[in-house]
């Protein structure tokens, strides 16, 4: 504040890192190895990766780490760094961006030398030398009209897909074109939240990104069959990798959100009991959240991107020929995989009453493909389609409760066993507590299936259902 008063902070560089530690050990002396791969973010954009090897001696002889100090540099593939991280990014952004960088951000403070103080006894890092990538790599800088400040992020212009309020799916459509309107629908929405779930300040953006991909691939299985499977199965594994990485983020994002929720109304105490199995929590979320900003990063994503974009937008694409008197149209199809689709949900009314929570899950997978076989032709099927979807949702969200409850009471059972001895006894009791409350849960929404599932399976649902198929 003393430097910069009520003038506005701007963000130049981010330094995005991945620490393995190792320890090694020689008599009573400890030396850690700490290997660093560092990707320096400007704007959004990754413009230059490298790694780091820092050593430092925990406890014993110092005389050990000159020993390894002869050790690297006598190694060709390493080369001594003399500054810290920081120096070497805006290193970097100097030369992306030149002369207009404040010139307060070109000479950050100095990485401490080494002495023979005990808290400060570090070998200068070493680097490996530029090698081709991956995963260890150098990378030439993006020139600076690549990351010029009036250019928008890659994310929002060279990927941008016009759409409208609505997939605009009409009865007389063909399957596939039908299918690449609800490909291109909701690829749109998928690639308007890239830049939020980058900056990572939203939870909603990963959220949305994940439905979007989720509907994606719910169209590849329903409209699949009206495609040249060798032509678009890359477009099926491209979604299916950034659906896993979204996936991985936002299941944590659910699980941390549950837990602040149960323990907001807790003593002081039995909170902070439960931080060691959040804080467990959140850093799986921050690796998970690396990998998929990485994948977002990474140019095969933006060659699959492209590829894809592309594809939804060229009408009669990769389409398998079909014969002169084969169904080919929405109002031809439709009440097929619409029935199909419900028969898969009514199969479980045999094993509902003693049904365990993993068949239940299977039910909720079921209803969530009845609900998107039918979502996707809503507008075909007209506005009764409505009430219907709304009643499997319910379904699908009562069972997604359940499964939620059951992943965190599984997952804190697993912590506990894990690390029993590095919690106190406050810290198990609150955690096997939660664990407790999980499992009641589960068995509380188990108890409350009945009334979601007759909204589905009873006779008015498939009265109307039947009306709304013969509509078409």
């Amino acid at each position: 504040l003393e430097l910069d008063g009520d003038a506005a902070l701007v963000e130049r560089v981010t330094n995005r890192q991945v620490r393995r530690k190792r320890i090694l050990r020689d008599g009573d002396t400890r030396v850690e190895l700490s290997l660093d791969e560092v990707d320096v973010v400007v704007r959004s954009r990754v413009v230059d990766r490298f790694v780091e090897l820092e050593v430092e001696l925990v406890k014993g002889d110092e005389s050990r780490l000159t020993e390894l100090a002869a050790v690297f540099a006598a190694d060709l593939a390493l080369t001594s760094e003399q500054g810290s991280k920081l120096e070497s990014a805006m290193a970097v952004v100097r030369a992306v961006d030149g002369p207009h960088v404040h010139p307060s951000l070109l000479s950050p403070s100095p990485a401490p030398a080494a002495n023979a103080d005990a808290s400060a006894r570090d070998v200068a890092p070493v680097s490996p030398a530029p090698s081709p990538p991956p995963p260890h790599v150098e990378v030439v800088p993006s020139t600076s009209d690549e990351l010029d400040e009036t250019a928008e992020p890659a994310s929002t212009s060279d990927t941008h897909l016009a759409v409208g309020k609505t997939p605009g799916v009409a009865a007389d459509d063909h399957v596939a074109e039908a299918a690449r309107k609800v490909m291109r629908f909701h690829l749109a929405r998928m690639l308007a939240r890239e830049a939020g779930v980058r900056t990572g300040h939203d939870l909603e953006d990963v959220h949305a990104m994940r439905v979007a991909t989720r509907r994606q691939r719910a169209a590849w299985r329903v409209f699949g069959a009206a495609f040249r499977d060798r032509r678009t199965r890359r477009y099926r594994k491209g979604l299916r990798e950034i659906a896993a990485r979204l996936g991985a983020v936002r299941d944590l994002d659910v699980l941390i959100e549950a837990a602040d929720h149960y323990r907001a109304d807790l003593p002081v105490a039995e909170q902070r009991a439960l931080e060691p199995l959040l804080a467990d929590w959140r850093t799986r979320r921050d690796d998970a959240r690396i990998l998929l900003v990485r994948e977002l990063d990474s140019d095969g994503y933006r060659r699959w991107v492209d590829d894809y974009r592309d594809f939804v937008q060229t009408e009669g694409a990769a389409v398998r020929p079909v014969g002169p008197v084969e169904p080919h149209r929405i109002r031809d199809t439709t009440a097929s995989r619409v029935w199909t689709a419900y028969e898969h949900v009514r199969g479980y009314e045999a094993v509902l009453r003693w049904a365990d929570v993993e068949t239940l899950h299977e039910l909720r997978i079921a209803g969530k493909w009845l609900r998107y076989t039918l979502e996707f032709v809503r507008e075909a099927l007209g506005d009764d389609a409505t009430p219907l979807i709304a009643r499997v949702t319910a379904l699908q969200d009562h069972l997604g409760l359940m499964n939620d409850a059951d992943v965190a009471a599984s997952m804190a059972r697993t912590f506990l066993v894990d690390h029993a001895g590095d919690l106190s006894q406050l810290e198990n009791g609150a955690i096997g507590r939660y664990l407790v409350s999980r499992e009641r849960e589960v068995a509380r929404l188990r108890r409350g299936v009945g009334p979601a599932w007759r909204g589905v399976a009873g006779i008015g649902f498939r009265r109307t259902l039947g009306r709304v198929v013969a509509r078409i």
